[in-house]
């Protein structure tokens, strides 16, 4: 069984030691990697890079924390990427107005690695099925999806789709240009608990643009990483 993850962290902390163990950590559980020692620098990235999720200490020299927080929800740009916090003990105020700005999660330290790594799972898991809570209806080059009647319209006509299929053009259509992972797809569709290989997924996509026809090939594989839905025609 093949697992990949490979959504791009952003960590951010000032103290080399901390940066270190939890960069390490991440990186072991298959993150992808950036860090940031300042404030400037993690806005620098967040705006460049737009992570999948950003670690930030509160205690940042320059622009701390939660003047970070601030600046990237209030950003249309930045506003959904998810934020854990980094405090210490003792910061109970600077926590609640965290939470309040947007910030997702905090963990205090000192911190088990183990912990702070099941927070950025639950947090990137949390994201990915709020996606699906938004009923909103897709329309996109020739192609409209609208869950709440579970219907599929290609150049006005109706394609018929399993359950796994829908939710996979769902989750890809929604997000146009970017690219998941067999295993964030998976992760996203059907949860944790489903076996997940690279076959699995390649055959659901194989079957999906087979349905699709003409809109197929709106749905591009990217070699070594897997699928996006292309956001031109």
């Amino acid at each position: 069984m093949i697992q990949t993850k490979k959504e791009l962290i952003l960590v951010v902390d000032d103290e080399k030691d901390i940066l270190e163990l939890v960069r390490y950590n991440l990186a072991r559980d298959g993150y992808q990697i950036i860090c940031a020692a300042s404030g400037e620098k993690a806005l620098e990235l967040a705006e460049s890079k737009l992570p999948d999720l950003i670690v930030l200490d509160l205690m940042l020299p320059g622009i701390d924390g939660l003047e970070v927080t601030k600046k990237l929800k209030n950003d249309s740009g930045t506003s959904h990427i998810p934020i854990i916090m980094l405090t210490a003990k003792g910061e109970e105020a600077d926590i609640v107005t965290g939470l309040e700005l947007g910030a997702d999660d905090y963990v205090t330290k000192p911190f088990s690695p183990r912990i702070l790594v099941a927070r950025v799972r639950a947090v990137i898991r949390r994201k990915a099925i709020e996606f699906f809570d938004d009923q909103s209806v897709i329309k996109i080059h020739d192609l409209m999806v609208h869950p709440q009647r579970r219907e599929v319209l290609v150049r006005g006509a109706p394609v018929e789709l399993t359950f796994t299929e829908f939710q996979i053009l769902y989750f890809l259509a929604g997000r146009p240009g970017w690219v998941f992972t067999r295993y964030q797809i998976v992760d996203a569709v059907r949860g944790d608990d489903y076996p997940v290989t690279d076959r699995s997924v390649d055959v659901q996509i194989v079957g999906l643009r087979k349905k699709l026809g003409p809109c197929g090939k709106y749905i591009e594989t990217v070699r070594g990483v897997g699928y996006r839905f292309r956001e031109k025609p």
